[in-house]
């Protein structure tokens, strides 16, 4: 490639990209038919650009060769690019320094993406050329060679490309092999019953192998078989005394083997691609030697019973004739012939029907009957069923073992093997072992089982060659609670069924479960079992009986950890170098025992820690945003508390003071670091509620801003708003309107011409939260919402912009699916009322009712039985999507309550029931208690930070409460949406140009 720097010098202006490359493209062929006409015709070609990108930083991705019609890759970073005349392709087996391996790995990346026409590919297929080839420049660079290079494509697909980079070198590694191979085995294990055995190197490669006078295990003499082992059956030819089975294969090698072509351009750099031609393949032949055949006479019986229980009596009826002449009489009474039956068995399916057992057939045992006529026998039932499969009777009259008796018979008789009507069948019992394959998962995650399927009595059967159906049912369960279930031969009464999925196994082996989406958090585990009633009819008959496995199985089980939450505000915003600042933080979502937990051998002890980080001083609040890197950022101090649910006051003690010493701005970051239980969690650094400002000199006035947040997001026919946060000097008179556009489609540019609605000019008066009322669509679509602050006069001071980050509600359909939140009253003092509250969503049929319920909690267990219950409220009707609350209740203790939801149809039944000790469901009742002393503060909560310099930004710390939550959640979803949509404000312009130039 050429050796073109990362990013262009600072201030140098470039045409647009497509003008270069317009540009480059025609001084090329100039150049070339220039070379033409003073050289003549040369037999080699010139290399151009091929798939990839030149965004003026250099060429990413392939080169055309011009030779073979083939792309290539350079593998001298430092090298000019090879536009002169290029020659080739050169196969090699070495080059530079690089083994054999590194060879059969870039012959495999080339061979698999090489001649991409997509330039995402070409590119990633260009960095791991250079990585392998070139690593000593590529990686030159004082970072990762990755990240230099791929800065030369456009910014919005880098992901893309070293994703791509990613499973070139990880398919590469795993199946890129230096000596490709393939061999063939034959081994028989009876006359006809036999293996045929591929090995391969790779184990990847495939092929069609071809038998000749056999077939594949359910049918077929040609397959496409990949290395292993399977089973085949000969195919001898009528009459046939003796034949041999005879395998070849073919399989194609494409980008196999230590060896890349390689072309040359004289002083530039090389080129190299895959091995054309390398896709010839491989072949191999084997045979078995001579299989010798043997024939004897037949005789036909009937069993008594098809289908015999393991542990039951094999009962085989006769029917014996005479074919020449009449029985024979001595003395006046019939000769006494004795008939052997033979028992063949157990076979996984159907034998074969032939004259005489397969050589190594399994016998279960023998039984006599003496006939003295023609007519109807009944063997004697000595013979029991040891385990499941097919076992095939032959009865034989042997005339020599007749003794003087043979005299009188003709010749031997031999009843055939394998026949349908003399063969009983011992059902086989289908059992799993399973391993659910998430052991951690949150909720709304795809939740899978793996099962290990086999037979407990034997073999599993086969009906036509291939292996009987099963169908497996397994429930996955939402455990009660909020611990671990304990093992159990029975579901217990409290178990949710989340779902139930169907595997049907094809024969013993591993099979993974279809998903099951995780709810809002706990324990779920699975639960299968195989009923013959869901069965295909035709196979019922083949299973032995019902099964089911225990309930509570660790490895079955999956801890869907519950999300927690923080909500917070610090107390001033202005603090004076050297004072104090205070915090209050409310913790939700942790199981009401969390920290109580120690663990079970299985899963590990709950993580009882929340850490409070104050990071600062900062010189701008700009870089107070969600990607903010806090490992190296400026530290205060760090505060822990339990990690449980509570509210929780920082910086109120000497232990746990917040005292900053240096000016600037301040923000407190919650983390907990997170257990098999509860998710890791981290609030946001953008959180403007969780920030305090050291002034360092008596501050001016200041410029008027306006941050926008909209109502993410709303169903169809929700209300819906829109929230500005106004900070500055603000005029007297000043005033705020919102309007809002659409709905429109999400794939269309914003157009923001017509407003559908329009507030009423809002007086501000302070700088502060100033919320619009609420409004509702009634199609989905996005909303996109433009603020507009006017002064006294009618002019504009500040206004927003069309599609602007933050101020987009995307308004979707209702949801089909019926689903319940709740969110309890977290916190109250005792004598305050506490009430539970239950959004409802989906479709919801006529006549629902809902019932709130709230149980006093005496020790860590959660329980929530008759015993406990000191509430229920009034029942509720349910008549759509919505939010419902229950009555208020003044509980007369303090201590722990937890709320149950229960959701009933028209005709009374429970379609739906909270859980015990859910989070959000948990109410705790304090005691009256005298509040703690507090630090002397300074008069007024404006002033914190000094004297009376202070007044002009003395918005005070009311404004900062007025804001409260809807600050928060402006500040965090408006930095979430300029995050993803690259939105960096003007003011933010200079720094966002210090952080482009660090970046190159």
């Amino acid at each position: 490639m050429s050796a073109s720097p990362l990013s262009p010098p600072a201030n140098r202006k470039h045409p647009p990209g497509g003008l270069w490359r317009r540009m480059a493209s025609l001084l090329v062929v100039l150049l070339v038919a220039a070379g033409s006409v003073v050289l003549g015709t040369s037999s080699a070609h010139a290399g151009s650009h091929g798939v990839g990108y030149d965004e003026g930083l250099g060429f990413l991705g392939a080169y055309s060769t011009d030779i073979d019609g083939r792309q290539a890759y350079c593998i001298d970073l430092g090298a000019d690019a090879p536009f002169g005349q290029t020659s080739g392709p050169q196969t090699v087996g070495s080059l530079d320094s690089l083994s054999r391996q590194q060879l059969a790995e870039l012959n495999y990346v080339l061979d698999r993406w090489g001649q991409s026409g997509d330039p995402n590919i070409t590119a990633a297929v260009a960095l791991y050329v250079w990585s392998v080839a070139d690593p000593g420049v590529y990686n030159s660079h004082g970072m990762s060679g990755d990240d230099y290079y791929v800065a030369r494509a456009p910014f919005g697909v880098r992901g893309t490309i070293l994703g791509n980079l990613a499973v070139m070198r990880q398919e590469a590694s795993v199946n890129a092999v230096t000596d490709p191979s393939l061999t063939l085995g034959l081994s028989m294990s009876d006359q006809y019953a036999g293996t045929l055995t591929v090995a391969a190197h790779p184990a990847s490669l495939q092929g069609t192998a071809t038998l000749t006078d056999a077939v594949f295990a359910g049918g077929g003499s040609s397959r496409t078989v990949s290395a292993g082992q399977y089973g085949i059956t000969g195919t001898p030819a009528d009459g046939a005394p003796s034949y041999r089975i005879e395998a070849s294969m073919s399989v194609a090698a494409a980008g196999y083997g230590a060896q890349v072509d390689l072309y040359t351009t004289p002083g530039a750099q090389r080129l190299i691609a895959a091995v054309a031609g390398s896709s010839t393949g491989l072949s191999a032949t084997e045979q078995t030697p001579v299989i010798d055949l043997d024939f004897q006479p037949q005789i036909g019986t009937q069993v008594a019973a098809r289908y015999v229980t393991e542990g039951e009596a094999f009962v085989d009826e006769l029917a014996v004739t005479v074919t020449k002449g009449t029985w024979i009489r001595v003395g006046g009474q019939p000769v006494e012939v004795t008939a052997t039956g033979t028992l063949y068995g157990p076979f996984d399916e159907q034998p074969a029907e032939s004259d005489t057992p397969p050589v190594g057939t399994p016998i279960a045992g023998a039984e006599e009957v003496v006939l003295t006529r023609p007519g109807s026998y009944t063997s004697p039932g000595t013979i029991t069923a040891p385990e499941s499969g097919f076992y095939t009777w032959v009865w034989a009259i042997d005339k020599t073992a007749q003794g003087e008796t043979g005299k009188y018979l003709t010749d031997s008789f031999t009843d055939r093997f394998g026949k349908v009507a003399e063969t009983s069948v011992v059902p086989f019992q289908p059992r799993a072992v399973s391993e659910a394959d998430q052991h951690l998962a949150v909720p709304g995650d795809a939740l899978t089982d793996t099962i290990t399927v086999s037979s407990s009595n034997g073999a599993w059967l086969k009906h036509d060659g291939a292996f009987i159906p099963v169908v497996l049912e397994g429930t996955a369960y939402q455990v009660p609670g909020t611990l671990p279930p304990a093992r159990d031969g029975t579901v217990p009464a409290g178990a949710v069924p989340l779902g139930t999925v169907t595997v049907t196994a094809t024969g013993p082996g591993v099979y993974t479960s279809p998903a099951v989406v995780a709810p809002q958090g706990g324990f779920v585990t699975w639960v299968w079992e195989v009923r013959k009633s869901t069965q295909p009819e035709w196979v019922r008959d083949y299973l032995a009986t019902d099964w089911t496995d225990d309930y509570g199985i660790p490895v079955e089980t999956t801890s869907v950890r519950w999300p927690i939450t923080t909500t917070s505000l610090m107390r001033e915003y202005n603090v004076h170098p050297g004072g104090r600042a205070f915090d209050t933080v409310t913790v939700t979502g942790f199981p009401a025992n969390h920290g109580d937990f120690t663990g079970d051998g299985y899963w590990q002890a709950d993580v009882d820690q929340l850490v409070h980080t104050i990071y600062g001083p900062f010189s701008t609040d700009a870089v107070l945003t969600d990607d903010l890197d806090l490992t190296d950022a400026p530290m205060l101090t760090s505060i822990t508390t339990p990690a449980r649910n509570g509210v929780y006051r920082l910086g109120y003690t000497d232990a746990d003071q917040i005292t900053p010493t240096e000016p600037g701005y301040y923000v407190l970051v919650t983390t907990f670091e997170g257990d098999d239980r509860v998710q890791p969690y981290q609030s946001s650094p953008a959180d403007v509620l969780e920030r305090f400002y050291v002034p360092p000199t008596p501050e001016v006035e200041l410029p008027v801003t306006v941050i926008t947040q909209a109502t993410p997001a709303a169903l169809v026919g929700e209300p819906f708003g829109d929230t500005a946060l106004v900070q500055g000097s603000i005029p007297d008179g000043a005033s705020l309107v919102f309007r809002a556009y659409g709905p429109q489609p999400a794939d269309q540019t914003p157009m923001c011409e017509i407003a559908f609605y329009e507030s009423a000019p809002i007086p501000v008066t302070r700088a502060g939260v100033y919320t619009s009322p609420t409004r509702s669509v009634d199609e989905p679509g996005n909303v996109y919402w433009i603020e507009t602050l006017y002064d006294a006069d009618g002019d504009v001071l500040v206004e927003g912009t069309c599609g602007a980050p933050g101020e987009t509600t995307v308004v979707t359909e209702q949801p089909e699916g019926l689903t319940v939140t709740t969110m309890a009253v977290a916190e109250v003092t005792l004598g305050e009322p506490a009430h539970d509250t239950a959004k409802v969503t989906g479709t919801v049929p006529e006549g629902v009712t809902l019932v709130f319920e709230a149980y006093r909690q005496d020790d860590d267990t959660a329980t929530c039985t008759p015993e406990e219950l000191v509430f229920t409220s009034e029942t509720v009707p349910v008549d759509g999507p919505g939010e419902y609350a229950s009555d208020e209740v003044v509980f007369e203790q303090a201590g722990t309550y937890y709320w149950i939801e229960t959701l009933h149809n028209r005709d009374g039944e429970v379609i739906h029931r909270g859980l015990c000790g859910a989070p959000n469901e948990t109410t705790m009742v304090t005691p009256v208690v005298v509040p703690p002393d507090t630090p002397d503060l300074p008069p007024g909560l404006a002033l914190t930070g000094g004297g009376d310099w202070m007044l002009p930004v003395g918005i005070g710390a009311g404004v900062f409460t007025l804001a409260g939550l809807l600050t928060l959640w402006c500040g965090r979803r408006l930095a979430i949406h300029r995050e993803r949509t690259g939105y960096v404000r003007e003011e933010d312009q200079d720094f966002q140009n210090l952080m482009d130039s660090m970046n190159r």
